[in-house]
């Protein structure tokens, strides 16, 4: 129960969400309204109007452009859940890290208590053109790992964050999901509606659901993300003394296997579903030139999105699915700190499966 004095706190902070119309950032913004929070919204483009929410509009890349955005705001915790995929990693590190610190440059002189940064499990895997390459650290992942002595952009974000704070006086945060599912559309990493749209092409034609990854993925324990866990736990860190300038890991609690989590996920579509068999067999190439088929699927079922590449990253569920190593996280640092917040995977699935049906994004 929220008392008076937390409930008075709430009003008084100022939320800055960088990024807010991805997956982490709609989470946050959702979450941060419905506990009474003001929030500033950053993104290129503005979502949708909603009470407690401004949007804020700022190209990243440029300082000009963030610091202009950011000139009248006095934001006093912030969110920084932004990302823009590049073609080798030291675009990466150059275009990422920069963000970062336009960011932290714009909120010089601003009332800033706390600044929480998410990255990922590339922190122990290494960046995508390094994936999972060299010697790594036994499963599960803690945050107490030493970092890969390989270029990785989570580290030049870290960076930034870290002298950032040291030069202006706030505390931070860094949180580690793995795989994160949520609501959110237009996104690069999304394997909720991915799947989704695997399993309605599938339907639609009469086609197995296939499992596209690797047979270590589907024997192997996994565990994954829900954002609004992600955002649970971000606005934790940012508003409690013993989790400030630390780093944590952020996964769901529970851990399966995808030969369990697959037919359960195929029954909630009503299709057929084949395991792994042999080989992996890559979405990006099974769902190739599939966007015809979509268009006449969204316009048959009155859906709110006929561009299929709008809602399907199929080269990043290929490259979670298709891993030949186990990935785990663990939990135990922010359950000593304090934070208890949990979700089933298979429900986070299912919840969202039926979000996405509710909003015309699948049949």
């Amino acid at each position: 129960m929220t008392s008076e004095n937390e409930t008075v706190q709430e009003a008084q902070r100022t939320a800055l969400v960088v990024g807010a119309t991805g997956i982490a950032g709609s989470a946050l913004v959702d979450t941060l309204t419905n506990v009474g929070w003001k929030v500033l919204a950053l993104s290129r483009r503005p979502g949708p109007e909603r009470d407690g929410v401004r949007w804020l509009s700022a190209d990243l890349t440029s300082t000009t452009s963030v610091a202009t955005a950011l000139a009248p705001e006095r934001p006093t915790h912030v969110f920084f859940t932004a990302w823009s995929r590049q073609n080798s990693e030291e675009e990466n590190i150059a275009v990422n890290a920069g963000m970062v610190r336009s960011l932290l440059a714009g909120l010089r002189g601003k009332p800033v208590e706390h600044v929480a940064l998410m990255t990922g499990l590339k922190h122990y895997l290494g960046p995508f053109e390094a994936y999972a390459a060299g010697e790594m650290a036994d499963t599960p992942f803690h945050e107490e790992e030493p970092r890969l002595p390989v270029r990785n952009f989570y580290y030049a974000q870290e960076d930034e964050l870290f002298a950032s704070a040291a030069e202006q006086g706030f505390s931070w945060s860094v949180h580690r999901a793995h795989t994160v599912i949520g609501h959110a559309v237009g996104n690069a990493m999304n394997m909720g509606l991915t799947l989704a749209a695997q399993a309605a092409l599938c339907k639609e034609t009469g086609e197995s659901f296939v499992f596209p990854g690797s047979e270590m993925q589907w024997n192997g324990l996994t565990d994954m993300t829900d954002s609004g866990l992600l955002a649970e736990q971000m606005i934790w860190a940012s508003t409690t003394p013993a989790a400030a300038n630390e780093a944590f890991n952020i996964v769901n609690g529970d851990v399966f296997r995808w030969r369990w989590m697959w037919p359960k996920l195929a029954a909630h579509f009503d299709v057929e579903w084949e395991g792994f068999q042999q080989a992996p067999r890559p979405l990006e190439l099974a769902m190739a030139d599939r966007e015809d088929q979509w268009r006449g699927l969204a316009s048959r079922h009155g859906l709110a999105e006929p561009r299929l590449d709008k809602l399907a990253s199929w080269w990043h569920t290929d490259a979670d699915l298709g891993r030949n190593i186990e990935v785990v996280a663990d939990m135990g640092k922010s359950r000593v700190a304090g934070f208890t917040g949990y979700r089933r995977t298979y429900d986070a699935f299912i919840s969202l499966f039926e979000r996405y049906r509710a909003e015309k994004l699948i049949p």
